[in-house]
């Protein structure tokens, strides 16, 4: 379960001090990253708070809960149930890869919907950084979206 409430990541949205990422992506700048990453878990300092330590069974469902959050403006259902996120890769260094896709190339939301989605997990409890890479290979089908997702949209 995610431990942050729905309310909370809408107010991590707000474009108040918006930055962008590394890959381009706009974000807020209080989710930056400290210059210094260490790379295995061994060398990372004991946290204070050790909700933080998870297993990565753990975060993934948490990783999947914040990007779930994240809603296509034009479609009701979230990005996850409608098969945009082809894979998410937890690193050793608890820093996330998410490979994701578009509805099509020209999609109107390419320029924020990639940004939501690395801000909602770089929130999640227990990552340390996120990265969306953005793919069209293979290209998005409907045939991509979850059972839930074809019922709301009526094509089940």
């Amino acid at each position: 379960m995610l431990s942050s409430s729905p309310e909370l990541l809408e107010d991590s949205a707000s474009d108040q001090g918006a930055g962008t990422t590394p890959a381009g992506h706009r974000v807020e700048a209080s989710s930056a990253l400290a210059s210094q990453k260490l790379s295995t878990e061994a060398e990372r300092p004991t946290p204070s708070d050790e909700s933080e330590w998870v297993s990565d069974e753990v975060l993934e469902n948490r990783i999947v809960e914040a990007i779930k959050s994240v809603y296509d403006p034009e479609i009701p259902v979230n990005v996850y149930d409608l098969g945009l996120i082809y894979g998410v890769t937890i690193n050793p260094d608890r820093t996330v890869n998410i490979s994701m896709t578009l509805t099509t190339p020209n999609c109107p939301a390419a320029g924020f919907l990639p940004g939501q989605v690395e801000m909602r997990v770089r929130h999640v409890p227990g990552v340390e950084d996120a990265l969306v890479d953005i793919t069209f290979d293979p290209p998005y089908t409907p045939d991509m979206m979850s059972d839930e997702a074809k019922l709301e949209l009526g094509f089940l």
